[in-house]
């Protein structure tokens, strides 16, 4: 039920994508204390983005999951901040991260809702 979709101006090559993929679903995973089974992570095409007025890389995540405790947004802002500076040498004062609460009713899988 965890989602986290990356999107970022930094060009990134299929083997860094699959590696950060696998880590960061692993970070999720155990901060949120939730089975990696339930984790999806969507990493976005290359695409052009400014912050702060400058293409430096920059990076902008979305982090859904049902009862997303608000207690655990600081740490996981930043793991997952220190993830892109470790993977993708993006610094976390380049990072937006918007996090969301899903209801269990409006959040679908196989078939059905949770």
């Amino acid at each position: 039920m965890p989602y986290l979709r990356i999107q970022t101006n930094r060009p990134v090559d299929d083997a860094e994508k699959k590696n950060l993929a696998q880590l960061a679903s692993a970070l999720v995973a155990r901060e949120l204390g939730k089975p990696e089974s339930y984790v999806m992570i969507a990493f976005a095409p290359q695409q052009p983005m400014l912050f702060g007025g400058n293409d430096a890389p920059c990076a902008y995540l979305e982090l859904k999951s049902i009862g997303l405790p608000a207690a655990r947004v600081q740490a996981l802002s930043q793991a997952l901040c220190q993830l892109l500076d470790d993977a993708l040498k993006i610094p976390p004062a380049r990072v937006y991260i918007e996090f969301s609460d899903a209801k269990a009713s409006l959040w679908g899988w196989d078939g059905a809702t949770f």
